[in-house]
């Protein structure tokens, strides 16, 4: 018997914050227009065509884009992941907004309870992690969200129903913690 039926859990609530790249900075970097970084010199389409770099995703492997479709869920969190290998990054299609929250990246087997932060994203921009980020999947706002995800297709593998051993999955650049199992603890967002 696990501890999450032995004892009530421990619910810690975060209050959500808006993405900003100021507050996201430990956690990733917004994916969108940034009119500070300055354009490449690619000269094609008389000047029509302005491209910047504004992240630099990381992947040693075969990288995928799937589009994943968000209803909405009780703004709880009992899971926490992290990649090893990738930046993954979330972009909302249809400017729909979405909740993430984060914990830093960290030596241990599980993320450090008492520095996750939560935050609303507009829908204008999305969000591209830095490896090793804790995270859960986002959380819908609206019904029918539907994000774009960069991710590893050896992550996305390691996700399917097969790989999932009592609510976790692991593989090469995947760990997924049971934060209620592991440490009768639970996140809530505060709206």
């Amino acid at each position: 018997m696990n501890i999450s039926t032995k004892l009530e859990p421990i619910v810690k609530t975060l209050k959500l914050q808006m993405a900003t790249p100021e507050k996201l900075a430990p956690y990733g970097e917004i994916l969108g227009y940034n009119e500070a970084i300055a354009p490449m010199p690619i000269d094609f389409y008389d000047g029509a065509v302005k491209v910047r770099r504004v992240a630099n995703f990381v992947s040693d492997e075969q990288t995928e884009l799937p589009i994943v479709t968000v209803n909405r869920r009780p703004f709880e969190m009992r899971h926490a992941e992290r990649h090893f290998k990738h930046t993954q990054a979330f972009i909302s299609l249809g400017s729909k907004p979405f909740i993430a929250a984060f914990a830093p990246p960290n030596d241990k087997d599980m993320p450090d309870m008492d520095k996750w932060e939560a935050f609303l994203f507009d829908g204008s921009a999305g969000f591209m992690m830095h490896v090793g980020t804790w995270h859960d999947f986002p959380f819908a706002v609206f019904d029918h969200t539907n994000l774009m995800v960069i991710l590893r297709k050896e992550t996305t593998d390691g996700l399917v129903r097969d790989n999932v051993i009592q609510d976790e999955a692991e593989g090469p650049d995947l760990e997924k913690r049971d934060m209620l199992a592991r440490h009768n603890t639970i996140i809530r967002f505060d709206l």
